[in-house]
């Protein structure tokens, strides 16, 4: 599998971009591809923390000048610029990742796409434009970008604690690396240990107490049971599990609430105020696939967020846009 070369381009006026989001978002692309470029736009003093993250990813950035009411402007045709530059003098890249839900951008993303190039747009569900999402080969909402890496880790127990943590966490890491193949149902384990060592340089299979990636595969099917490891003419071949989504914990009338809690504090968790409903629709679907209304109680799902709202754990608005949102308590 040849992997896409990406540039990525990150409006943190419009995302709202913080470190654990930032990472999520590069970690995204980093199962796609390899970076080769990165800038970000509209840089002020008050993403200083993003810095450690930006350098260790060889991101550059573009600071925002302010000064009278087109700042805002300025970066933007700044980001239109640089992504025109790259895509006429660069032939290595092949891919482009724009951080944004802005309208503003559709010419930009219409003449990538004229050239060939893949664009995969990310923005905050609040921000996104529909023109933007359509315009886009591939759009993620950065709600399920940022919650698919938020949750909570149970402590560590010493050597073995630790070393079980780490190989729950790498399990994961394959689930996700897995799950965003699209209509790929598996893939070479060669190509596993790539995207592997583009999300984390220093990975060793060695650090696990195995002599090869082959083995710690194993030893996860064996362990966790939620991927397939299969031979195929001497190439090891990875999946996820079959039963990896049918063996969840099924929601009730009496478990629902803090299980859609949990969901909401999540997001909440990854810096997100506002959240379009659809995202937290589908990302309950995703952890409890059999769910439907009439099993908790209600008609509706907006009968559903009613009853979170009563409960003080959401609160439903609407946008100028006359969009739902939910506003996270």
């Amino acid at each position: 599998m040849a992997a896409s070369r990406f540039a990525v381009f990150v409006d943190l006026e419009n995302c709202g971009a913080k470190v654990t989001t930032l990472k999520s978002i590069i970690d995204k692309v980093k199962i796609r591809g390899d970076i080769l470029l990165g800038r970000v736009y509209g840089y002020t003093e008050k993403y200083g923390d993003l810095t450690e993250t930006l350098l260790s990813n060889t991101f550059t950035v573009v600071p925002s000048l302010r000064y009278g009411s087109a700042r805002k402007n300025n970066a933007d045709i700044l980001l239109v610029i640089d992504a025109l530059e790259v895509a006429y003098t660069n032939d290595l890249i092949d891919s482009f990742c724009i951080v944004s839900g802005d309208s503003d951008y559709n010419p930009l993303v219409g003449k990538l796409k004229s050239m060939g190039k893949f664009v995969l747009g990310i923005s905050r569900s609040e921000a996104a434009s529909a023109i933007f999402i359509n315009a886009c080969n591939e759009f993620q909402f950065m709600e399920t970008v940022s919650a698919a890496k938020t949750g909570a880790r149970g402590k560590k127990n010493g050597t073995q604690g630790e070393e079980a943590a780490d190989l729950q966490e790498l399990n994961k890491t394959i689930l996700r690396i897995l799950s965003d193949q699209g209509g790929k149902d598996e893939l070479y384990a060669s190509e596993v240990k790539g995207v592997l060592l583009r999300l984390k340089p220093d990975f060793n299979e060695k650090a696990y107490g195995l002599s090869s990636f082959g083995k710690l595969l194993t030893k996860l099917e064996n362990q966790f049971g939620s991927i397939r490891i299969r031979n195929d003419n001497f190439n090891m071949m990875v999946s996820l599990s079959s039963g990896e989504t049918a063996q969840g914990q099924q929601l009730t009338r009496d478990n629902w609430r803090p299980a859609f809690g949990d969901i909401l504090k999540r997001y909440k968790e990854a810096g997100f105020d506002r959240v379009n409903p659809s995202i937290f629709k589908g990302d309950i679907l995703e952890a409890f696939p059999d769910f439907q209304e009439k099993t908790i109680g209600f008609k509706r799902f907006s009968d559903i967020m009613k009853q979170l709202e009563k409960d003080g754990l959401m609160a439903v608005e609407m946008d100028e846009q006359k969009t739902m949102l939910i506003q996270l308590k």
